[in-house]
């Protein structure tokens, strides 16, 4: 930290409560001067939001804050800014731990810290926190937050899985917690689902470091975007194994609709963009976990769009454009990435290759495929 300069922030996430509990203890320890802040969003539907603040002795005191909107996350989000500032103000703090609660994604977060830092903090890290014994059980946990009472709102329709796949992706940096159960499968499949991050073990003694290293939200949030994430690559080790599948023919809406099921439960986790034949335009976003699979119109595809609207996209969007072109389909294409132990990589990929266009569909053009289809129904919730 630079005297006088803005107080770091670091975020700790995570549904492995007890590993992000002890990833923010040795935080506090490490860093003198460090304070953690956190909001206990487990009475949130019932109207109440308790702040925590504490250093390295305990806690040091509690207090309430009113809801927002009938939403827990919401009044975290503005409640913890105005608490950021006063923690700035009072000084000299050395670091400043906003320990997320249990189904809060630690996204929506850094961003609304990042855009404050003119309030005299600024944001220098994000970690979740991780028991890998338990990833495989909480990313084959389809089950909804709200039947486990981890829903932030009384709309929270939100699933185990996806939330922890979001969690555990977003941070590039991952807090490794010590577990007896933990086997050589369990940490392949943490260093498949997310190959980019910085893994540390929690008493290593290395957290104070990785806290100070800086954060882009920007390049974060771009990494996530399905036209541009920075999605895994093929690997087979401990049983456990990633499929990457690309392709540049269009799909069958309606094979691919009628296969959808088989598809998302083949493994723990897949996602990546992808394009049907009868939705040229439309790159579609493929997120699934727990058995669960969601599809979203994640925008068009730059090879969609007029020459003149190109300056207009993001940078990020138009290198990943410019690196995976094809004369024929521009940037349309199939890649799509499935992670899991057991997974049947002939089956799957015999599975996916019976979806897209034949030949003669190919040649017969758009009165040959049938329409309306189940996306047309699926997209339009999706919108």
């Amino acid at each position: 930290m630079i005297p006088g300069g803005p107080m770091p922030v670091v975020i700790v996430g995570g549904l492995h409560a007890d590993a992000r509990r002890e990833t923010v203890a040795r935080l506090l320890r490490e860093v003198t001067g460090s304070v953690a802040l956190h909001h206990d969003l487990s009475n949130g539907p019932a109207g109440a939001v308790r702040r925590g603040i504490r250093d390295s002795t305990g806690a040091t005191s509690w207090s309430e804050t009113p809801l927002v909107n009938d939403c827990a996350c919401c009044a975290l989000r503005e409640d913890l800014v105005p608490e950021l500032a006063r923690l700035a103000d009072a000084g000299p703090t050395r670091l400043a731990v906003v320990e997320l609660w249990d189904s809060v994604e630690p996204r929506g977060m850094a961003e609304v810290i990042a855009a404050h830092g003119d309030r005299g903090f600024r944001l220098t890290s994000v970690m979740t926190a991780v028991d890998p014994a338990l990833v495989l059980p909480c990313l084959s946990n389809g089950d909804d937050l709200a039947e486990t009472g981890l829903a932030a709102a009384v709309t929270d329709r939100r699933t185990v899985g996806d939330t922890f796949a979001r969690q555990l992706e977003y941070a590039p940096v991952l807090a490794v917690a010590d577990s007896p159960e933990t086997g050589l499968d369990d940490l392949a499949l943490l260093r498949q689902l997310h190959p980019a991050a910085r893994q540390i073990r929690v008493g290593s003694g290395q957290l104070a470091r990785a806290a100070f290293t800086g954060f882009d939200v920007a390049a974060a949030a771009a990494a996530q975007h399905p036209a541009c994430a920075r999605l895994p690559h093929d690997c087979d080790e401990q049983g456990v194994s990633t499929l990457v599948w690309r392709r540049r023919r269009p799909f069958h809406a309606g094979r691919l609709y009628e296969a959808l099921e088989d598809l998302c439960c083949a493994a723990a986790r897949s996602r990546g963009r992808f394009w049907l034949a009868d939705r040229p335009d439309n790159l579609l976003a493929w997120d699934a976990a727990g058995g669960a699979l969601c599809v979203e119109d994640a925008g068009p595809w730059m090879a969609s769009l007029p020459d003149a609207a190109w300056e207009m996209m993001p940078a990020e969007r138009r290198t990943a454009a410019a690196l995976d072109w094809h004369p024929e389909h521009g940037d349309r294409c199939q890649h799509l990435v499935f992670t899991s132990p057991d997974l049947d990589r002939a089956g799957l990929l015999s599975l996916l290759d019976s979806c897209l266009l034949t030949d003669e569909e190919l040649v017969s053009g758009p009165d040959a495929w049938p329409r309306p289809t189940g996306f047309d129904h699926l997209l339009d919730i999706a919108a």
